[in-house]
């Protein structure tokens, strides 16, 4: 079997911005392995997945603990991977983690305890075979575990050199204020901020972009193609082969409305104007803002992969297109 060898452009065309106020540059594009990293997956178009986006820069690899199916099952497989073909660039890459959903049995497995914490940690890293990530998070708040400990966990888990930096995600904005704050008292800051944004889910603009701002906090969105609506995919009905109709967990039939088809459609023409995919146009949606240092994107094919990482070649959103964006999203009905 070929050793693989990364290809020796990767840099030249991918964009980097710095997160926060840290030193850490992330890739505008990171992939994340929330989908199609499992048990359930070829394991031969997983590698296939990982390789190919480092081969165009995106060096930013987000998984969570309960990431699967089953939970851990995504991080067996990205740590067999890293093994096989990206052990000698571990350096050149950023591996992220979370904690905070349900992973085991029992009152230990789930929220936000130093104990949960700290145990589902050593367990990430045994899957994956690392001594440290880059990235630790919080995955979602939890309402019986007092701030202070949750905060003191990801304090403790950087001076134990078990991650390099620690984030938060789900978090809402004042909460995100005071978790900021406690972490910066005990000298291990905030560096990231991962929330669900997208034009179909605009809630971090209400004040979460203003806090991350305010507290130089970086910012990474997931689902920016609102699980695949965002994309020409569903135009035209919903494909055998689509999430909708192999999975259906995070995005069934019931969401495709065809008010939110005719929403679909209006942008997608409008990408058509500008010579783009939807896709494309999503992605440049999210980025537009200053706080987003990256956009969060999961692909089954290295093609979507392609799709994504052209976003950052196309012709900046004007002003005029901007404006037309959000008379689409309210149902407006002026043209273009």
């Amino acid at each position: 079997m070929t050793q693989y060898q990364p290809d020796e452009h990767r840099y030249e065309h991918m964009h980097y911005r710095r997160c926060g106020q840290s030193g850490l540059k992330l890739p505008r594009i990171s992939l994340g392995l929330w989908h199609n990293f499992g048990d359930t997956a070829k394991q031969d178009n997983a590698k296939e997945l990982i390789c190919h986006a480092f081969d165009h820069g995106i060096t930013h690899f987000d998984l969570a603990n309960n990431y699967g199916p089953p939970p851990g099952a995504a991080e067996e497989s990205f740590g067999r991977i890293l093994k096989n073909n990206l052990r000698g660039y571990r350096d050149e890459l950023i591996i992220s983690t979370k904690a905070g959903y349900p992973m085991w049995t029992g009152p230990y497995g789930d929220g936000g305890s130093k104990k949960y914490l700290i145990s589902s940690l050593d367990q990430s890293l045994k899957r994956m075979d690392l001594d440290y990530v880059d990235i630790f998070y919080h995955h979602r708040p939890d309402p019986n575990t007092p701030l202070e400990e949750t905060m003191a966990a990801l304090d403790l888990i950087v001076r134990q050199g078990k991650a390099l930096y620690v984030g938060l995600s789900n978090y809402p904005a004042e909460l995100t204020r005071r978790a900021s704050q406690i972490l910066k008292s005990m000298g291990t800051p905030c560096l990231i901020h991962q929330p669900k944004y997208s034009m179909f889910d605009r809630w971090i603009e209400t004040d979460l972009l203003e806090v991350l701002s305010e507290e130089q906090i970086g910012c990474i969105v997931f689902s920016p193609l609102a699980g695949g609506l965002l994309t020409d995919r569903y135009l035209n009905g919903i494909p055998e082969d689509s999430r909708v109709a192999t999975d259906g967990r995070f995005l069934k039939a019931a969401d495709i409305t065809d008010a939110k088809l005719k929403l679909i459609s209006e942008l997608n023409h409008l990408a058509y104007l500008r010579g783009q995919k939807l896709v494309q146009l999503a992605l440049q949606w999210v980025l537009r803002q200053p706080t987003v240092t990256t956009a969060l994107i999961g692909a089954s094919k290295t093609s979507q992969i392609d799709d994504a990482l052209q976003a950052l070649h196309c012709v900046e959103l004007s002003a005029k297109e901007l404006s037309r964006i959000e008379e689409i999203l309210s149902g407006g009905n002026q043209g273009t």
